[in-house]
C-alpha cells in the first residue's frame, strides 16, 4: 500500500477513533447529568463557531472563495448566539426570569445558520467578493436583534411551553429550516466545481446532518430526552465536519483553501499563454514561409544596364551576362527557346 494511502487510512481510524471516544463521554456525562452533556455538546459547537471565525477572519485577504467567507465570518454570530443558548439552558440559572429562552435562541440561531449557508451562494466567485468589514457589521447587527427580540423587547414567539413542550411555531420552523438546508444542498451540489474535494464533501455531509439535527428537534417533548439527545449528537458531528472543510483543512491544506480560486485562475492564465504562444507559433511560421517567398520571387527593377547591341546585361558586380542568365538570377525564372514568325520568315525565308 502506498505511503500516502497508509497515512490516509491512519488518519482516517483516528478520528473514528476519536469520535468514538467523544460519544462514549459525552454518554456518560449524560447519566451523570444531562445539563453537562448539554454544556459539554454546545461547547464543542461553540469552539468550532469561533475556530471558523478566526481561521477566516486571518485568511480574509487571500480567500477568493466569497462563499466560504460569507460562511465564515457567519460563524461568529453563530457561536455568540450558541453561547447564550448554553447559558440560558434550563437548569444554569443564568437568566431566572427567561425560562425557556434557550429555545428560542436555538431556533433563531438556526434558522440564521441556514440562511447564512444560503446566502453565501450569492458571494460565490471573485466578482461578487463581498467585504469581510461589512459582513461582520451586518452579522453583529442580526445578532444584537435577535439577542433584543428574546430578552429585552420579548416578541420573539415562544418555542417551548411547560408541561406541553414545543408550540406551533417552533415545531413548524424545524421544517422551515429543513426545507432552506434542503435547498443549500441542492446548491452546493450546483456548484461542485466552486470547491475542493474534502471541503465539498464535508459541507455536504455537515448539511446532511444539520438536516438530521432539525428532524430530531421536531419530535422532543421534554429538554432533557432521547431525541433531544440525539440532536445534540448530530449537531455536534455537523460541527465536526465544518471543522474538517474550514479549520483543519485550511491549516493543513492551505493551498486548496485559501488559494484555491487564485490557482484556478493561474491555470486559466497558463491556459491562455499557451494557447497564445501557439497562435504567435503559427503566426511567426507563416511569416517565415511568407519571407522565403518574397526571397523566391524577386523582382526586376530599376535602371537595367544592357547592351544596345548583343543584349548582354552587365550586374552589380560589372559583369557582362546573357539576358536569360541575368533574369534567370533575379527572378529565378526558366527561358524556353522559340521563334517568333518575323524571325522564322527574316532568317528561314519561304521555307521557314
Amino acid at each position: 500500500m502506498p505511503v500516502g494511502l497508509m497515512a490516509q487510512v491512519e488518519e482516517h481510524r483516528w478520528r473514528l477513533g476519536l469520535g468514538g471516544v467523544l460519544v462514549v463521554g459525552l454518554y456518560l456525562s449524560s447519566r451523570f447529568s444531562y445539563l453537562l452533556f448539554h454544556t459539554l455538546a454546545e461547547v464543542f459547537s461553540i469552539v468550532v463557531a469561533f475556530s471558523v471565525f478566526m481561521i477566516t477572519w486571518s485568511s480574509r485577504r487571500f480567500l477568493q472563495n466569497g462563499y466560504l467567507l460569507f460562511v465564515g465570518v457567519g460563524y461568529l454570530a453563530l457561536g455568540l448566539l450558541d453561547l447564550l443558548h448554553t447559558l440560558a439552558y434550563q437548569g444554569m440559572a443564568v437568566f431566572p426570569t427567561h425560562a425557556f429562552a434557550a429555545n428560542q435562541l436555538w431556533i433563531a440561531t438556526r434558522y440564521l445558520e441556514s440562511l447564512t449557508l444560503l446566502a453565501g451562494f450569492l458571494f460565490l466567485g471573485a466578482h461578487r467578493q463581498p467585504r469581510p468589514t461589512h459582513l461582520l457589521v451586518v452579522f453583529s447587527s442580526v445578532t444584537a436583534l435577535i439577542v433584543a427580540s428574546i430578552f429585552l423587547w420579548r416578541i420573539f414567539p415562544v418555542c417551548f411551553v411547560a408541561g406541553q413542550g414545543q408550540t406551533r411555531f417552533k415545531i413548524v420552523s424545524e421544517f422551515v429550516i429543513i426545507a432552506i438546508l434542503a435547498v443549500d444542498v441542492w446548491l452546493l451540489l450546483r456548484n461542485r466545481a466552486a470547491f475542493e474535494g474534502r471541503v465539498f464533501n464535508a459541507i455536504l455531509g455537515s448539511l446532511l446532518l444539520a438536516i438530521g439535527t432539525e428532524l430530531a428537534f421536531t419530535i422532543y417533548i421534554s429538554n432533557f430526552g432521547l431525541a433531544n439527545m440525539v440532536g445534540h449528537y448530530l449537531k455536534i458531528f455537523s460541527f465536526a465536519l465544518i471543522y474538517v472543510a474550514l479549520v483543519k483543512t485550511g491549516i493543513e491544506y492551505p493551498y486548496e483553501l485559501v488559494f484555491r480560486e487564485l490557482a484556478r485562475t493561474n491555470e486559466q492564465l497558463t491556459t491562455e499563454v499557451l494557447v497564445r504562444r501557439a497562435a504567435e507559433a503559427e503566426k511567426e511560421a507563416v511569416i517565415g514561409q511568407l519571407r522565403t517567398a518574397l526571397e523566391e520571387i524577386r523582382t526586376l527593377r530599376g535602371v537595367i544596364p544592357i547592351c544596345s547591341h548583343c543584349r548582354k546585361v552587365r550586374d552589380e558586380a560589372g559583369a557582362w551576362s546573357q539576358l536569360e542568365a541575368y533574369v534567370h538570377e533575379h527572378s529565378h525564372s526558366q527561358f524556353s527557346h522559340g521563334i517568333c514568325p518575323d524571325c522564322r520568315g527574316r532568317h528561314f525565308g519561304p521555307l521557314g
